[in-house]
């Protein structure tokens, strides 16, 4: 059996137009295709039962808790995968003889790597952070790189035998040591942890260490964008999972004043995302104090976001308004926010506009403003009303927002409800149109 590629195919596929005919066929021998994807088999394996596969999906096939051979349906006795040299070999061959038609050599596959090799580098990884030898160390780092930039495989496998742990401890040695001794190191360390979110318990401890955290604010300070891309993304990562970080991150000298400077600035859209999550766990969380909200109304943040809010794709909207919203569970917060003119237009448009999370937030710090303003609330209940929040809380108790959203949303609009007879208002809902115009 064999399998017809037009020839406009595998140009298409290969990423190159070649002059010519389009009826010439190029015919893949069928025991070049793996028996699971029906694809030209890149790097062959063959199992117990004699069957060869392409090793990517005969190890999907496994991972799944399969035990059986796919195409014999026989028990595995074991689950090793020899390399078919010969198969690979000649389907190499293959491909040269045909590359006129597009096709391109299919390379020499790596070796994967064992858990035990992982584990002989790890072992030296630790002997090296106990000596504080920061070049041994990272020399170790970089073929840990090496092996994980090499397949997915090798990723999985490097992450399942506890690499995590063990780069989180060494970081937290060498941050212990000295940060700008062992910045080369720290640096290589927090590049590989990057890729092996989320960490497991023993590695967030050792991560969130006072020395760890003070390294990675140190990072955001004073290094390049990549340094600080990788830090705020740890932290960002740290907080989520544990939320007593937050006082220790929020005790570091500088770190609110490097956040709010990430989202004013706004060099990397990454940066800027992951700045914003940080913010809303250090505000956000029951453990977070007055005193750390206050400290952001105080540099200005409110007005910031509700710049970011007027212009900013979807996924910084949400997190803006994330932050935006816990910023007005404070009295400071409140009042900042009602003098810029922007706030109660801007949280109104963006109900129902980014997504249901962002219109809850939008609809509970209306409310909070509402409900605890400063200064007159039914100022900010009539500028609602005049931008058509009574609308649009109609509409979000129609469509399916969660049970949270429609009881502020219903809250809201009674107190919106007093003050609709003195201002013209809509007496009659077509809710099909509303919602289109929405």
């Amino acid at each position: 059996m064999v399998l017809g590629w037009r020839r406009s195919r595998v140009a298409r596929l290969a990423g190159k137009k070649h002059p010519g005919s389009h009826d010439i066929e190029l015919v893949v021998p069928n025991h070049f295709r793996c028996p699971i994807s029906l694809e030209l088999m890149k790097d062959p394996v063959t199992l117990s039962s004699g069957i060869t596969y392409d090793r990517e999906s005969i190890e999907t096939w496994l991972e799944a808790g399969n035990f059986t051979c796919p195409v014999t349906n026989l028990i595995l006795r074991s689950f090793d995968q020899i390399p078919n040299h010969t198969l690979r070999k000649m389907i190499q061959d293959w491909c040269v003889e045909n590359h006129n038609f597009g096709v391109e050599r299919i390379p020499t596959p790596r070796i994967p790597i064992t858990p035990v090799e992982i584990s002989e580098i790890l072992f030296s990884v630790a002997a090296s952070a106990r000596r504080v030898d920061q070049y041994r160390c990272l020399e170790l780092v970089q073929k840990i790189e090496k092996w994980g930039g090499e397949s997915e495989r090798n990723r999985r496998c490097i992450v399942a035998n506890g690499t995590a742990s063990v780069l989180a401890v060494a970081f937290d040695a060498f941050a212990n040591d000295s940060v700008e001794r062992n910045v080369i190191v720290l640096e290589g360390i927090l590049r590989a942890l990057n890729w092996m979110f989320p960490l497991d318990v023993e590695a967030q401890i050792s991560l969130g260490s006072q020395a760890s955290l003070r390294c990675m604010v140190w990072f955001m300070r004073y290094k390049d964008l990549s340094p600080k891309q990788n830090s705020i993304i740890a932290l960002k990562e740290l907080l989520s999972n544990d939320h007593q970080l937050v006082e220790k991150l929020a005790d570091i000298e500088g770190v609110n004043e490097i956040l709010v400077e990430f989202i004013r600035n706004q060099i990397c859209p990454t940066i800027t995302k992951a700045s914003l999550m940080v913010i809303f766990y250090l505000v956000s969380f029951p453990c977070s104090s007055e005193k750390i909200k206050l400290a952001f109304v105080e540099m200005g943040l409110v007005s910031l976001i509700v710049g970011i809010l007027v212009d900013s794709e979807k996924s910084i909207c949400e997190k803006a308004l994330g932050v935006f919203d816990s910023l007005c569970g404070c009295k400071e917060g409140r009042e900042e926010a009602q003098s810029n003119a922007l706030t109660v237009p801007v949280l109104v448009k963006k109900i129902l506009r980014v997504s249901d999370l962002a219109t809850e937030y939008s609809i509970s710090a209306i409310l909070k403003l509402c409900k605890y303003g400063g200064r007159d609330e039914g100022t900010v209940l009539v500028e609602a009303l005049q931008v058509g929040a009574f609308q649009k809380l109609l509409l979000v108790l129609q469509v399916g927002c969660g049970d949270e959203t429609k009881e502020k949303a219903t809250e809201l609009m009674k107190l919106l409800n007093p003050y609709r007879a003195g201002l013209e208002c809509i007496d009659s809902v077509d809710f099909k149109n509303l919602k289109r115009s929405f």
